[in-house]
């Protein structure tokens, strides 16, 4: 499906109930009360489709791209508090029993301790809830009791939501607009089960054992995992990412995603390259070989497996280089014979990561440059200092940005972004530069 043809579907579907409330025929109201039933309505469906968002579809995000779609993930959520929160304040008219006249109820709002319960409930769960996911990184406690709550709270928040709009919603009796909302709930709800129900049966058959749990670099692992199954194996592209679980349940919240860093080539050994940054990634020390693993994938799209560009040019800060080490192993396996260019940045010469491995990819293929560049580099150091600059690029490429090479990157927020900038005022176009962020905020 055309990815414009994805973004038209979201719009229309946003739109869909204010379309539907005014072909409903019910006469007006103040414009303040329209106004609010308006973004009352338009809140509850991004909230009810955002769970179709986040639902690990591939059909969506290899169309528009991960990392997009976990933008438009969080931007629209905010988009639905602001629409939320502001929902009640609009409202000229006074909750009372309807007036025997005013069968419309234009005159009145609608008054059952259920429908302003339910409100109530969804209204102030929604504040605290996109606060949590925006605070995420910063917050006290372990990432899998943040999933419950997030995932908890988005079902909490859907079905009073839905419940006071199905229930009180004045355009909402019109039969053809009820039957709207049952179906983004019952999507909203079948998006849930697919993540946590349906995915992980289906991962039971399919289970895997770590095979090697190897340093690469200061505080950073490359993990080896194969499938118990003789003949088994995943089929994915260089520069995708998985959800892995390593020694608990497939259906356990201790799932977390990782870009893929071996080559298709060999689909049958998958490799991750982690840092230790949170509580699971600090116990990878501790992994023992024969362990059990599960994985849910593959995903993403930073792929350049259609790509025809004459040129690449892989830009990794930290354990950002793991999609582009399986985009460079899988050149290299593949025989690709055009220049490729890897420059990796990090902080001190102990973070860098696969270094032989590297080196030898440099040395053996012709076609393959590799330049490390440190912000804290020690006494001695030959190679590029600071940051990614433009002058780095350049250099690196042969003195000149190239516009017409792909370029992908992968790293820090404030890194691609600066880089992103860099590579545009160059000239190079939108089209050719594919990046994945760590952060999105």
């Amino acid at each position: 499906m055309n990815p414009f043809l994805l973004i038209a579907l979201y719009v229309a579907v946003t739109l869909a109930p204010l379309g539907l409330s005014l072909w409903s025929g019910n006469g007006p109201r103040s414009f303040g009360d329209e106004l609010a039933s308006g973004a009352g309505m338009t809140a509850l469906v991004i909230i009810l489709v955002e769970f179709v968002l986040s639902g690990r579809f591939r059909l969506i995000s290899r169309r528009i791209g991960s990392d997009v779609t976990m933008r438009m993930h969080q931007l629209f959520a905010r988009t639905a508090l602001v629409l939320a929160l502001l929902h009640p304040f609009l409202y000229q008219a006074p909750f009372a029993p309807a007036r025997p006249w005013d069968t419309a109820r234009a005159e009145t709002l609608f008054y059952r301790i259920d429908f302003l319960t339910t409100g109530t409930i969804a209204w102030v769960l929604l504040i605290p809830f996109v606060l949590l996911a925006v605070a995420r990184d910063g917050l006290p406690f372990r990432y899998e009791v943040w999933r419950a709550l997030h995932g908890g709270g988005a079902a909490a928040i859907a079905a009073a939501a839905g419940y006071h709009a199905l229930v009180g919603g004045r355009y909402s009796a019109d039969p053809v607009l009820g039957a709207f909302w049952l179906v983004l709930i019952a999507a909203a709800f079948v998006s849930l089960a697919v993540v946590y129900v349906v995915k992980p049966l289906a991962q039971l058959r399919h289970r895997y054992r770590v095979v090697a749990v190897t340093p690469v670099a200061e505080r950073t692992w490359e993990v080896d995992i194969v499938p118990e199954a003789q003949g088994a194996g995943m089929d994915f592209k260089a520069g995708q990412f998985a959800w892995l679980n390593i020694g608990h349940s497939p259906f356990s919240l201790r799932e977390n995603p990782f870009s893929i860093s071996s080559a298709p080539a060999n689909r049958r050994r998958i490799s991750f390259l982690i840092k230790e940054v949170g509580d699971f990634t600090r116990t990878l020390g501790a992994v023992r070989p024969g362990t059990i693993a599960y994985l849910d994938g593959p995903h993403g799209h930073l792929t350049i497996a259609a790509r025809k560009e004459p040129g690449v040019v892989l830009i990794a800060g930290g354990v950002g280089l793991a999609p582009l080490m399986a985009i460079a192993r899988q050149a290299r396996a593949s025989g690709d014979p055009r220049p490729f260019v890897l420059l990796y940045g990090n902080r001190s010469e102990r973070q860098i990561a696969c270094r032989g491995e590297l080196d030898a990819m440099a040395r053996d293929m012709a076609s393959f440059t590799v330049v490390h560049v440190l912000s804290e580099p020690p006494p001695g150091w030959q190679g590029a200092r600071g940051l990614v600059t433009r002058e780095v690029i350049a250099d690196a490429c042969g003195g000149t940005i190239r516009p017409d090479w792909l370029h992908v990157l992968c790293g820090p927020a404030a890194m691609i972004t600066g880089v992103e900038r860099t590579l545009r005022a160059g000239g190079v176009p939108a089209r050719a530069v594919l990046c994945e962020r760590f952060t999105y905020d």
